[in-house]
């Protein structure tokens, strides 16, 4: 499989992208993250779009030792401490632990991700206000929050949040200042996810 250099959209902006692997997987059966989709696991693709697109690519999980052997070698892995308690506690872990300005947060189940589009999404950033704090797709009212991006300085939102014990990650998209990514037909299929077994066909 070819690669290409990951194009950044200034030499001054930094991105990298957080993929969430420690979910329970409970409507699939088994570990999402190692189901095969047309003979490669998700995570695995998943993980080949996001460093096509970034530099940096972090897989925040439980247990690590599970994909040692779908990903490269040198794969940065952060240790999810608080398993279980969704993604926006995730993308919380993850902003303590990586310091770009914007990060790409993927869910390990889109296995039809595209590149390109996501490319076309990272030019936007440098335009985007200082005062919007994520770029994320959405369909009618509904938020496609594990395809989006995210700046660094949300991290005082997300504990806030955290701390009054809500979880919603729609319910923290509607409190703060977010810029909309339209979803036509190309980005609707590359949203698939899948959580059971029927949406692999």
């Amino acid at each position: 499989m070819a690669y290409h250099l990951p194009i950044s959209p200034s030499p001054n902006l930094s991105i990298a992208t957080l993929i969430l692997a420690g979910g329970k997987s409970s409507r699939m059966g088994t570990d999402k993250a190692l189901v095969n989709y047309q003979g490669k696991p998700m995570l695995q693709r998943v993980y080949q779009v996001a460093a096509e697109c970034t530099e940096q690519v972090y897989i925040l999980t439980p247990w690590a030792e599970r994909y040692q052997n779908i990903l490269p070698l040198d794969c940065n892995y952060l240790i999810e401490t608080q398993p279980g308690k969704g993604p926006v506690n995730g993308l919380s872990e993850g902003l303590e632990q990586i310091s770009a300005d914007w990060i790409l947060l993927l869910a390990c189940d889109l296995p039809l991700l595209d590149a390109e589009i996501i490319k076309t999404w990272i030019d936007k950033l440098p335009q985007i206000s200082t005062s919007t704090l994520a770029l994320v797709p959405q369909r009618s009212d509904i938020w496609e929050p594990m395809c989006g991006f995210y700046r660094k300085e949300i991290k005082t939102e997300l504990d806030s949040f955290l701390k009054s014990r809500k979880r919603s990650f729609q319910e923290l998209l509607l409190g703060i200042e977010v810029e909309v990514l339209e979803v036509d037909e190309k980005v609707d299929l590359m949203l698939l996810n899948c959580n059971y077994p029927g949406d692999l066909e």
